[in-house]
């Protein structure tokens, strides 16, 4: 028996691929497949299930696509309803692969259908469990997501949560590992530990949600205490889970279509498609086409082109590194983008060489803005989170978060320069393009963001430690 973790950093999010005696099961797998494939491949496995643990939100899983290549049977828990074939699995039920065996944990709460898959080991013992969003570490699913397709409430999802951490969790062994389907970063939960795998003893131990001295109201109180309003596109990846969505190869034909800088412009203006640049900060900063928005590649991507984009039919053609450009439609896709329709082929460099307009953004070093402090007190403006603004902050600046930056477009100045920081200098450029999108191009980014603003004499809050607040 073999279990290997996949994970992929960007989502914060865990694939699993298990294999005993020829025969394998990948667990939540992501939307590019041909990695589980190979793996299967070169160990002689052939895949025979594709085990999904809920519904997901936050990303579009592979297993349609998987499903399609091997011909392997996709597996959800009770109460799931899809628009494809599918294995719908009793609580209880055993599913056979090689020598060892998986057992169906139903597990609602983070949704109705949320499945925790227990393997079950040669000499049957319980060796792990596959918890997807249902518990993390050091944190649990969120209860909210599914509340208005299931019209329950986020307490009452909290309170089957809290059902089934202690009637079907709590009582395994201490040391069953647990291999969550997310880590800190994701917005499926609230507090999640770096780590990615831990012993569900450590768990019990450490985790507020698996006290045991702990009440039902206390448990749903706690779990549904500073709960965020989740990314707008959640919904959308939801409906395409269960619903069904386009072949990723078909994705990657269309978005990988090299156009030049008079098509590139043709296809914004006719197919009014989003311009999307990916590159750096300081590359966009430099020159950039007019009316583009910036989300760079090397910063948290995918889940900023949902929170910001939202509506996955959007048309997307793509400023991308040169190379890059797979990487970036994949990565479009992983959170259900599918409309990316090329991208520009040169460049920048080729647009202005085509006799075609550029723009720039204006970025400064966090100390030529504290040199014209003074004269601009009034004028700064903090994109980072709520939390984060609160934690410490320029006295005198305004709080417009990045993620509903559009609710704050009458606060910018019309009449003159202005300052845009974040913690490093990505969410303000963001920002940044968003503005001038909207036909505010008065912004000063600030360079390193709040990170060098503090080596700066500019007054600032006093520093309270996050979990304080």
């Amino acid at each position: 028996m073999k279990v290997e973790q996949i994970y992929t950093g960007c989502l914060a999010q865990g694939a699993y691929y298990i294999h005993s005696k020829g025969q394998g099961v990948i667990i939540d797998p992501l939307r590019e497949v041909n990695p589980y494939i190979k793996r299967a491949a070169a160990d002689g496995v052939k895949i025979k299930y594709i085990l999904e643990t809920h519904f997901h939100a936050d990303f579009v899983s592979g297993h349609l696509t998987l499903a399609a290549k091997t011909g392997a049977k996709i597996v959800y828990g009770p109460n799931a309803n899809t628009m494809f074939d599918a294995h719908i699995a009793k609580d209880g039920e055993m599913l056979e692969v090689g020598d060892v065996t998986i057992k169906i944990l139903h597990t609602p709460g983070h949704t109705l259908e949320s499945t925790t898959y227990l393997l079950i080991d040669e000499n049957g013992k319980d060796h792990a469990i596959f918890t997807g969003d249902t518990l993390f570490l050091g944190d649990v699913g969120r209860p909210d997501l599914a509340q208005k397709a299931a019209t329950l409430t986020q307490e009452e999802l909290a309170g089957k949560l809290f059902d089934s951490l202690r009637t079907k969790i709590m009582p395994l062994a201490d040391d069953v590992t647990v291999y969550p389907g997310h880590g800190a970063g994701s917005a499926c939960g609230k507090n999640m530990m770096k780590e990615t795998v831990d012993t569900l003893g450590n768990q019990k131990a450490m985790n507020y949600a698996l006290r045991k001295d702990m009440t039902r109201e206390e448990f749903i109180a706690e779990v549904t205490d500073g709960l965020l309003p989740p990314p707008a596109y959640f919904p959308l990846n939801v409906k395409l889970n269960k619903n069904g969505y386009e072949p990723i190869d078909e994705v990657l034909n269309r978005g990988l279509e090299a156009l030049s800088p008079d098509a590139f412009e043709a296809m914004a203006e006719e197919t009014a498609a989003l311009v999307l640049d990916v590159r750096s900060p300081e590359e966009f900063a430099t020159a950039h086409i007019p009316g583009s928005i910036f989300i760079g590649i090397d910063g948290n991507f995918a889940p900023w082109v949902g929170e910001l984009i939202v509506d996955v039919n959007t048309k997307i053609i793509l400023v991308a590194p040169a190379g890059r450009e797979e990487e970036v439609v994949t990565r479009l896709a992983r959170v259900g983008f599918d409309k990316t329709n090329g991208y520009l082929k040169g460049g920048v460099r080729s647009w202005a060489e085509a006799g075609k307009s550029v723009d720039t953004v204006i970025s400064v070093p966090a100390f030529e803005m504290a040199n014209n402090y003074p004269s601009f007190a009034e004028r700064i403006f903090d994109v980072r989170k709520h939390g984060e603004y609160l934690s410490e902050h320029i006295l005198t600046a305004h709080h417009t978060p990045l993620s509903n930056l559009n609710d704050h477009l009458v606060e910018f100045p019309q009449d003159g320069e202005f300052y845009l920081h974040c913690a490093g200098g990505y969410r303000s450029m963001i920002a940044a393009s968003i503005l001038k999108s909207r036909g505010i191009h008065n912004a000063i980014d600030v360079q390193g963001g709040y990170d060098a603003i503090k080596e700066t004499d500019i007054p600032k809050s006093d520093n309270i430690c996050p979990s304080a607040l």
